[in-house]
């Protein structure tokens, strides 16, 4: 218990701690990670025409500080955009004849660690490290800089310096076909490539920019002297003093939008509730005022910022119950020069497209343009996992090939916040730059992930614990030791606890763990154990809430439930003073009786054969999802007391959770049930339509499921659809929908002895592995 109390107080004091950096005043670009590159550039720029003494002292003082124990730059250790910034650093060292030891660290980091790291790409070089990771080598020659590579990373380097020219041969130095452009990277093209001042200064911002790039810009300014560059450096040092940004400005809502859905991935959004609502809030409020922007009419520069920021904002706010329009970040769609760019760049819009695609898992009813999103974006993240990618051999494309594979809608909420956890190189990139990614401040990743450990690793010693509860209360019940049917108290566990994450000392893991074994081993009783008069004598018992005349197997059950619904109403009259003796005992006999119908339509032996609207009416009550919901709202902050409701009278959002399970268990399961000879929805719509065969009926039930899962999101979203259940008990809702997603989305995981097992020794046992550099 002090253990646990200690654990507690560490955690508050962290969460604190983030929370002072997190104030409405406190700048967002203090979020975002300078990049070491640009800075050694502005780092370049000489005071005056002598060339003595930098410009920009603080950024000089910047990059000599910031240099890490292994003797590079750069947020990742083996990332190839360190071998570029390592350079550009070195360079801007030696120009002012400083930091000897300095750049014999950086030299060595590089001839020593270069093979390495280019090996990992496997000759899939990005367009960027083509154009930039050669300039810097020159340029390093160039200055007097002696590099001295091993002999057998030759190959490479004729290879990258081959594809460069390449490049340089085919695109124009201000064209569309490629995003950023050539002059975009004026700082590192070779000297024999001409760039006259006149490119430079007509293709300037009206900020003095050139393309937002801060090392483009100081080369830029280096060359033409241009008054309005130097405005731009200047501004951009004096907002940020720490070390430069890979772009600037930065829009700073994306910023914001960005902080939160990374707390939301670490698993951390319940200890910042009132902060991410302030900030999307604001951002809402922002879309209101501008959303009759043409947003397709947006520089081709600014598409894939937007597009991120859209996607992102129109998933995160929906999630937090804000109604805004699809239209918000489906722009893109209706005009051909977008998505042709986004074609023809995929590379670069990797990471919007894959928030454009997670913006579409919620979806609600007759947005087409949703649909249509999905399917491009699809189409655009499958070509880059199967193409000959750059990003073949990193986190990022793993991170899209597990969100194509592996859908939300069958992920449960703990599993993925330990993925994101562990992958920790990865899981702070905020957006792609120009010659490296956006990442979040090494400062605030490292707090957020050390709370995040903290909770995940607190959430599994409670875990652990209830568990072995809930185990011996299933062993104490009988519920484990029945000789028939299914033992699946830690499957059972694991999904709710693992589906949502509810406050350290909720009750509802435990009362909906209780609730599903007592469904599981009664449901397998009527389905295979039981003789037709012993489950007429259950069923009557449990319509009188009485257990006379019971004994032997169905005895155990009554007791067990019977004890499990006195433990339900102890706790609900406790918390909310009101009584739901009758309501439990109501919504269990329904559950049981849904049983008996469907026990009664097997005994009958060929007889009875009820229609599909008849056999869905009963199914659904028969899945128990609503048996396990409903009760479990209760115990909820806010709850269902202040709510009327009455056993078999459910609002559309419970009906919907009881129609989906019920549809998924039926298209995994109708080959086992076919044996037994009971009936399922698959084998039912074959049988009342001869001319089809078995995948033309399955593929009919998943089409109802698709087509309802929307209607269902929205009324778990949305407020103000003409029935009203507490937020609270709408979530579970879709938390456990989306645990029958996981068990039924692919296979019949739930009836599988050994599937399972991994995942729930990731969520209850193993200790994270966090992968760092």
């Amino acid at each position: 218990m002090q253990m646990g109390l200690s654990k507690v107080s560490n955690i508050e004091a962290l969460v604190k701690g983030i929370k002072e950096e997190m104030l409405p005043d406190i700048d967002p670009y203090s979020f975002v990670s300078a990049s070491a590159y640009d800075t050694a550039w502005l780092a370049m720029v000489p005071a005056d025409s002598d060339q003595t003494c930098p410009m920009f002292k603080e950024c000089l003082e910047w990059v000599v500080n910031n240099q890490t124990k292994e003797g590079c730059w750069g947020e990742c250790v083996d990332a190839i955009d360190t071998l570029s910034a390592t350079l550009a650093c070195v360079i801007a060292i030696h120009k002012w004849s400083i930091g000897a030891n300095n750049i014999k660290r950086g030299l060595d980091f590089v001839q020593e660690n270069a093979e390495k790291i280019l090996r990992k790409t496997e000759d899939r070089f990005p367009r960027w490290f083509t154009i930039v990771f050669p300039g810097m080598i020159e340029l390093a020659r160039k200055v007097g800089i002696q590099l001295a590579f091993p002999s057998q990373l030759n190959a490479f380097l004729l290879d990258i310096f081959h594809k460069r020219q390449l490049l340089l041969d085919t695109e124009e130095l201000i064209g569309n076909q490629c995003y950023p452009p050539l002059i975009s990277y004026l700082e590192a093209l070779p000297p024999s490539y001409d760039v006259s001042e006149r490119d430079i200064t007509m293709n300037l911002n009206g900020d003095g920019s050139l393309f937002q790039s801060p090392a483009a810009t100081a080369s830029a300014f280096m060359a033409t002297g241009n008054e309005q560059s130097l405005s731009y450096l200047q501004t951009v040092v004096g907002r940020c003093a720490n070390g430069v940004p890979p772009t600037f400005p930065m829009d700073e809502e994306l910023i914001r939008l960005c902080l939160v859905n990374q707390l939301q991935r670490l698993g951390l959004a319940d200890h910042f509730t009132h902060e991410i609502e302030e900030i999307l809030f604001q951002i809402y409020r922002n879309y209101k005022t501008l959303e009759w922007l043409d947003k397709a009419s947006n520089n081709i520069v600014n598409v894939g910022i937007q597009l991120h920021k859209d996607s992102l904002a129109l998933r995160l706010l929906r999630m937090h119950g804000y109604s805004i329009s699809p239209r918000h970040f489906c722009w893109f769609l209706n005009n051909q020069e977008v998505r042709a760019h986004i074609e023809e760049n995929q590379e670069y819009f990797t990471i919007s497209m894959l928030n454009v695609y997670r913006a579409t898992d919620l979806m609600f009813p007759g947005e087409n343009e949703v649909e249509e999103a999905r399917s491009f974006s699809r189409k655009v993240l499958e070509k880059i996992t199967l193409k000959d990618s750059s990003l073949a051999s990193t986190g990022l494309n793993k991170m899209v090939e597990h969100e194509l594979t592996f859908p939300w809608i069958a992920r449960l909420d703990h599993l993925d916040h330990r993925a994101w956890i562990e992958d920790v190189n990865n899981t702070n990139v905020l957006w792609v730059g120009k010659t490296s990614f956006h990442r979040l401040s090494t400062l605030l990743n490292e707090k957020l992930l050390q709370l995040a450990v903290a909770d995940y690793e607190f959430r599994q010693s409670i875990y652990r614990k209830e568990l072995e509860e809930v185990i011996r209360w299933s062993k104490n019940k009988g519920m484990s030791d029945m000789g028939f049917g299914r033992d699946k108290t830690t499957y059972c566990y694991f999904a709710i606890a693992s589906s949502i994450p509810l406050p350290y000392d909720s009750e509802v893991r435990m009362i909906i763990t209780k609730s599903a074994v007592v469904i599981t081993v009664a449901d397998d009783f009527y389905d295979t154990e039981a003789s037709f008069d012993e489950l007429t004598t259950l069923t009557q018992a449990i319509a009188r809430w009485d257990a006379e005349g019971l004994s032997g197997h169905s005895k155990t059950i009554f007791n067990a439930l019977d004890d499990l619904v006195s433990e339900f109403v102890a706790k609900v009259r406790h918390q909310h003073g009101i009584d739901i003796t009758y309501f439990l005992q109501q919504i269990w006999y329904e559950t049981f009786n849904s049983w008996f119908v469907e026990a009664e339509a097997k005994w009958s032996m060929g007889g009875f054969v009820p229609s599909m609207e008849e056999y869905l009416g009963n199914g659904a009550v028969s899945i128990a999802l609503h048996t396990i919901v409903l009760p479990a709202s209760y115990l909820l902050n806010p709850s269902l007391a202040d709510y009327k409701i009455k056993a078999g009278e459910y609002q559309t959002v419970t009906k919907l959770a009881m129609l989906i399970p019920r549809l998924l268990n039926d298209i995994q399961s109708y080959q086992k049930e076919e044996q037994e000879g009971k009936l399922n929805y698959v084998l039912l719509y074959l049988k009342e339509n001869p001319g089809i065969d078995i995948q033309d009926s399955t593929a009919y039930v998943r089409d109802i499921i698709y087509k309802n899962w929307p209607e269902f999101l929205q009324h778990v979203l949305m407020d103000g659809l003409a029935e009203e259940l507490p937020k609270s008990c709408k979530f579970l809702h879709l938390s456990c929908v989306k645990a029958f997603q996981m068990f039924f989305h692919s296979s019949n995981r739930y009836d599988s002895n050994t599937d399972m097992l991994l995942d729930i020794q990731k969520a209850i046992y193993i200790p994270l592995n966090i992968r760092s550099n």
